[in-house]
């Protein structure tokens, strides 16, 4: 995918890391499949802002968006 779907998948993936989940544990926490997370953290899927918000929650986290 983009450059930009390939870093906020690495940011997850690093988060999800930090927080001792696996890929699973962190789909059970959105609703979501392992297998939907790891596309997310591939970079192969596209987060919407709303998905994007839920895994901040999930992960106990503030989600910050900086436009320059």
């Amino acid at each position: 995918m983009s450059e930009i779907t390939e870093q906020v998948g690495q940011m997850i993936r690093n988060a999800r890391k930090a927080k001792g989940l696996t890929q699973k544990e962190l789909g059970l926490k959105l609703g979501l499949t392992e297998a939907t997370v790891n596309g997310y953290e591939a970079g192969r899927q596209n987060l919407t802002l709303e998905t994007l918000l839920k895994v901040s929650v999930a992960l106990d986290m503030q989600l910050e968006i900086n436009l320059k």
